[in-house]
């Protein structure tokens, strides 16, 4: 189970063994109203300090791991750069301080998913097809997550710590002599706020 980052300013953190920073992938969105700009803006940067606060007591972050994203170095940053350019940003400053960007997905697991979800959001299909199509897409989602997690076993080092952006509500089970601690900022509490308020007045109106 995943620490708060909060808490470790209760109690200092050991340099030894694995960590990692689980980042939730917040988006933007095309057609995003101000005020829920000025939370994203300062949910991003808010992680920003949250993990440079953690570096400056535990050392650098050595390894980026992000979701979708299968290809390593450059090419990867290049595809981050157009999912999600705040993470980007982020991961971007990391390598340039020395960290590596890992590949941290199988892009046949990825689009396979895509295309079960896809197939299941149409809506347009019999109950028994629509049960047979999730079942198929749940098998393709645990073998996606656990193809994460081995990337992270695999290449995170005695050691070292590591950044992994991936939406909240993933399903990685991560390897147990790993600590995970979750970069939660007060910002991330406004957003989910601003949703349901937003989602009551649909409700309402």
């Amino acid at each position: 189970m995943a620490e708060e980052l909060g808490q470790i300013e209760k109690t200092p953190v050991a340099r030894e063994g694995r960590k990692l920073l689980l980042v939730s992938l917040i988006f933007r969105g095309a057609d995003a109203p101000p005020d829920y700009l000025e939370r994203f803006d300062l949910y991003w940067q808010q992680i920003g300090e949250q993990i440079g606060n953690l570096e400056a007591k535990t050392g650098k972050v050595n390894r980026v791991y992000h979701e979708l994203v299968s290809i390593a170095g450059e090419d990867g940053l290049k595809v981050m750069e157009k999912l999600n350019p705040s993470s980007w940003q982020i991961a971007k400053a990391k390598c340039q301080n020395g960290a590596k960007l890992e590949a941290t997905e199988d892009k046949e697991l990825v689009e396979e998913c895509m295309d079960w979800e896809r197939c299941l959001l149409t809506g347009l299909m019999s109950s028994r097809v629509t049960q047979t199509v999730s079942q198929f897409y749940v098998e393709a989602s645990r073998k996606r997550y656990e193809h994460i997690a081995r990337r992270i076993d695999e290449t995170l080092k005695e050691g070292e710590i590591a950044t992994l952006f991936i939406i909240e509500r993933h399903m990685v089970q991560f390897p147990s002599d790993i600590q995970v601690f979750s970069v939660a900022p007060p910002a991330l509490d406004q957003i989910y706020r601003w949703l349901r308020d937003r989602a009551s007045r649909r409700e309402e109106g």
